[in-house]
């Protein structure tokens, strides 16, 4: 429950309505992960660590949790996304972290003032859960237009942001303003440009603020992802996956060819998560580990 809100009953568009690192070191290719009293030991998957994967469990809702988040962590996944505070002790006990909490409405958001004391309390409890457990990310949302006007809606996207800006820093979690499209999945969202957010970021001035790029959002937005990326690495937080058209498997039934994009990424000297957000067409957990595989780079 984050206020008042019953995460394990909403779907993603409903849901969205210093990290702490736990990457383990293990040297083995069929690496173990050090047994803790009372549990048995599993057997992980090696990864490079280049870059740091997550999931997003909206994505996989049919797996009861246990057998998800046991499944991410023998995968080499190092954490999970928009999960609230109820499942945060069950994935410390699979050695996984919440890589970016949920807060308030994806629709009803920052951009507009009688929406801030509400937005506001939201972030902040979800500010405070995520310190208390030590973990590294508040996802945050301008919300939809509804007729406010560009500099009108980052004015006020501002003013917000400032308010919680230093509850942020003191708590060391970064709030990630999130990147959406407004052309097929989220008509009307104001965030949905690089540029206009990343101008939000740098006014409240603050590294605790900092955008959650989505590259399926993006890529149907914008594309020139690499560029984009590079462009304005210092202020990304957050990485979300999804393949377009149609936010299924990043392979090569799709349009964005994540190897190199991976690999720009981890080049750019990025330390954050990448969180996958796709939904499987095929056997989830097959489809979530070859791309964790892909994505290893």
């Amino acid at each position: 429950m984050v206020s008042g809100i019953d995460l394990t009953d909403l779907t993603r568009r409903d849901l969205l309505s210093g990290a702490l690192a736990t990457a383990v070191a293990c040297a083995a290719a069929g690496r173990v992960r050090a047994q803790e009293p009372g549990k048995e030991a599993r057997t992980m998957t090696a990864r490079k660590g280049r870059i740091k994967q997550a999931v997003s469990r909206w994505c996989y809702g049919k797996v009861p949790p246990a057998e998800f988040y046991k499944a991410c962590a023998e995968m080499g996944l190092l954490g999970v996304d928009l999960v609230g505070p109820g499942d945060f002790a069950q994935l410390k006990e699979f050695g996984l972290i919440c890589t970016c909490t949920p807060s308030h409405s994806l629709t009803k958001g920052l951009n507009r003032i009688e929406n801030h004391a509400l937005c506001l309390q939201q972030i902040r409890d979800s500010i405070e859960a995520t310190a208390a457990a030590g973990f590294p990310n508040v996802v945050c949302f301008t919300g939809n237009r509804e007729g406010i006007g560009e500099e009108e809606g980052a004015a006020n996207c501002v003013t917000a942001l400032k308010q919680v800006a230093g509850l942020a820093e003191a708590k060391k979690v970064t709030l990630v303003i999130e990147l959406l499209n407004s052309k097929v999945d989220h008509k009307d969202y104001q965030a949905d440009r690089t540029p206009w957010t990343v101008d939000i970021c740098k006014r409240v001035g603050s590294p605790c603020v900092k955008v959650l790029y989505d590259i399926y959002h993006m890529q149907i937005m914008e594309g020139d992802l690499i560029r984009t990326i590079k462009d304005h690495i210092a202020y990304i937080g957050h990485f979300h996956t999804g393949g377009n058209p149609g936010r299924n498997e990043i392979d090569e039934t799709q349009e964005i060819n994540y190897v190199p994009l991976m690999k720009a990424i981890a080049e750019s000297g990025y330390q954050g998560y990448v969180g996958h957000e796709f939904v499987p067409r095929r056997d989830p957990l097959t489809s979530l580990r070859q791309a964790v595989d892909l994505c290893d780079v």
